[in-house]
């Protein structure tokens, strides 16, 4: 499994997620194990929000943890296959030990959602 989170400084989880170009990735083994595969720093192009491709990195994720993002960021991804878990949590580790044993993180704050 392949997971990705939302990190702008890549320290903490940050949202926006449709604006995003930067991803910390975690791969995932059967055990629940996990360990830093990557880290993504796209071009302001890559920002999904603005990115019209099919062949977009985050694609190829199976989860994305951030900080909050839309409902047409969370079905776009959906029909890549891909799951959403937004959540108020800030670091990522803690996130993603929570998510990998099923436990509740905390929800989002609220999403302005504002384009000009």
């Amino acid at each position: 499994m392949k997971v990705g989170i939302t990190s702008q400084n890549f320290r903490t989880i940050t949202g926006h997620a449709g604006k995003t170009r930067r991803f910390l990735v975690y791969s995932v083994d059967d055990e629940g194990q996990w360990q830093e595969q990557d880290r993504l720093d796209l071009p302001k192009e890559m920002a999904l929000h603005s990115y019209h491709g099919e062949d977009h990195p985050a694609y190829a994720l199976d989860l994305i943890i951030t900080a909050g993002c839309g409902e047409n960021f969370i079905q776009r991804m959906q029909a890549h296959g891909v799951e959403v878990v937004a959540t108020a949590e800030s670091d990522p580790l803690v996130a993603l030990k929570k998510v990998m044993d099923k436990r509740p993180l905390p929800p989002p704050l609220p999403h302005d959602h504002k384009h000009s």
